[in-house]
């Protein structure tokens, strides 16, 4: 008969204090295999696994509160689950935190005088910046295998040698970094951006990457705010530019169109204005009809749908004031998914609005993408972002 072990006894050989096992009996973690006569708490080898179980989760940052939940659904049954999601966590913890300390290393680098200005200014710009490169993150974890995304723009551009191009808000600059060998020859990029923004790591960047730029090549930053008046007249002395960039900027600047406004007036008149925003995404159809297939309610996509198309006539409307010729350009993108959850999460995302009325759907939702997932492998979704190319004639 196996001899079991009093919680002073488990205690010393997991190295732990008898009030931690009482807690951990508190919090539903470890339960006693049984009681002695005097109502004291016995236990086996197999609670001692649990308990050293514990202690390890624990060390490597889990709360009892997960810890309490991995062991009642299996997550963490071996070493290397448990460590796989502990890790995941801890990367994201370790990405916020690098995140923040950057943003107050900038904010100090600039001298002079700090307010509380500069402190909310840190918040935004470390939100903005997480919020972007997170997108980022999740699309290039679901479109492995595919031609980088910032490829597919850079090519869309169909820069020629001896381009004058100026980027406006290049931020962390996917659009040069990821094509830096394939700038064609003598281009010459201008970047406008502000400081505490990931423009300051693209600067660095061009520093200790100058050299492998391909012959002729030039890329500088102008460290300024596109929303004032006296950057665009520092802009409008550099004379014309072959390529004018905007992207992604709807979302960041307050008037928009005044950067349209601009840029229509330092393209040169055979040059290209690529901007992007107002998509009316096609994977609305497609989330539609896994919603109607479920027997559910869709009629919030079809709003979703009519907002989206209303603001991007406006986008046109707004566009067309001040180019000749704008052109839609629908740049594809393929997403890969294998986990019902992860395409259930997206859809989350993507309707923030209507979060509640998904998380209502859930099980059905899960259900239907496990069954597509089992039959065809993964679920594709076709995304074709929205750009507009906008000429003076």
């Amino acid at each position: 008969m196996e001899k079991k072990m009093t919680s002073g006894e488990m205690a010393k050989k997991a190295g732990v204090s008898q009030k931690a096992i009482r807690l951990y009996d508190e919090k539903g973690l470890l339960k006693p295999t049984e009681y002695s006569e005097g109502n004291y708490r016995l236990y086996d080898d197999a609670a001692l696994q649990v308990l050293e179980k514990i202690v390890a989760l624990k060390q490597i940052g889990f709360s009892l509160e997960e810890i309490r939940d991995n062991l009642k659904n299996g997550a963490a049954s071996d070493i290397k689950g448990a460590l796989e999601i502990q890790l995941q966590k801890m990367e994201e913890k370790k990405y916020q935190l690098e995140k923040t300390i950057d943003a107050i290393k900038r904010t100090l680098a600039r001298g002079g005088d700090l307010d509380w200005d500069d402190v909310a200014g840190i918040v935004q710009y470390v939100s903005a910046d997480q919020s972007a490169d997170e997108r980022h993150w999740d699309a290039l974890k679901h479109t492995e295998g595919e031609l980088d995304w910032y490829v597919r723009i850079f090519r869309s551009l169909d820069l020629q040698e001896e381009a004058r191009v100026l980027d406006l808000g290049c931020g962390f600059a996917k659009l040069w970094r990821n094509n830096w060998s394939d700038i064609p020859k003598n281009t010459k990029i201008v970047g406008y951006d502000i400081h505490g923004s990931w423009a300051d790591n693209f600067a660095q960047f061009i520093a200790d990457n100058k050299e492998m730029l391909p012959e002729g090549v030039d890329i500088k930053l102008e460290f300024a705010d596109l929303e004032n008046e006296k950057t665009w007249e520092q802009i409008d002395g550099t004379g014309v530019y072959d390529v004018v960039v905007a992207h992604y900027l709807d979302s960041e600047i307050k008037d928009i169109e005044a950067i349209v406004s601009h840029a229509g007036k330092v393209v040169a008149e055979n040059g290209l204005f690529s901007f992007n925003g107002a998509n009316v995404a096609n994977w609305n159809t497609y989330f539609k009809e896994v919603i109607e297939a479920i027997g559910c309610d869709a009629t919030f996509i079809d709003e979703t749908i009519a907002k989206q198309t209303e603001k991007r006539n406006q986008y046109i409307t707004m566009m067309e004031k001040y180019f000749a010729r704008v052109e839609s350009v629908l740049l594809p993108n393929y997403w890969h998914y294998t986990q019902a959850d992860d395409i259930v999460q997206k859809m989350k995302e993507y309707y923030k609005e209507h979060e509640k009325l998904i998380a209502r759907y859930e099980d059905k939702l899960v259900a239907y993408f496990k069954d597509k997932i089992e039959k065809d492998g993964e679920i594709v979704l076709e995304a074709k972002s929205q750009f507009w190319h906008c000429y003076k004639k």
